[in-house]
C-alpha cells in the first residue's frame, strides 16, 4: 500500500475515533493577574466538538483514499 493508502487508514481511524469520543479537549494557561512580581495564572479547559458528519466524512473520505492507493499499486 503506499502512502496515500496509509493517509487514508489514519483518516478512516480518525473518523472512528472522533465518532465514539465526540469532542477534544484541551488546557490552556491565561494570566490573571500580573502585578510587579506577582504573577498569577489559571487553567482554562476548551472544548472542540466534533459533529458526527465530520467523523463519517473522514471515514468515507479514508476509505476513497485506501481504495485510490490500492488501485495506484496494481
Amino acid at each position: 500500500m503506499r502512502v496515500i493508502g496509509w493517509i487514508g487508514v489514519v483518516l478512516i481511524v480518525a473518523g472512528i475515533a472522533g465518532l465514539v469520543v465526540g469532542k477534544i479537549s484541551y488546557t490552556t494557561k491565561e494570566d490573571v493577574l500580573d502585578v510587579g512580581p506577582i504573577h498569577a495564572t489559571a487553567d482554562k479547559e476548551h472544548n472542540f466538538p466534533i459533529t458526527p458528519a465530520m467523523g463519517i466524512a473522514a471515514i468515507v473520505v479514508g476509505g476513497g483514499l485506501v481504495f485510490a492507493g490500492r488501485r495506484r499499486a496494481q
